[in-house]
């Protein structure tokens, strides 16, 4: 059991990792390069996708690594 959560924890990680270096290092440098109203609103639309996302994964990860108070109920 130990190993199949290592494994989805390690995915996780490298996905997000791909996404993020692929993000910023090229889809949204394109995006920015095109200059074009939809372009540049594509940009913007992705970025805040991409914010949301870390934000929700560092709750997730908040949320789970600390205890319940009260016993866990």
């Amino acid at each position: 059991m130990f190993a199949m959560k290592l494994t989805l924890i390690l995915l996780g990680a490298f996905l997000y990792l791909v996404g993020t270096l692929g993000w910023f290092g090229w889809a949204g440098p394109n995006l920015l390069d095109a200059g074009t109203a939809r372009a540049l609103l594509y940009a913007f639309a992705g970025t805040c996708a991409w914010g949301l996302i870390t934000f929700g994964l560092a709750i997730h990860i908040i949320k789970t690594a600390q205890p319940t108070v009260g016993g866990g109920r």
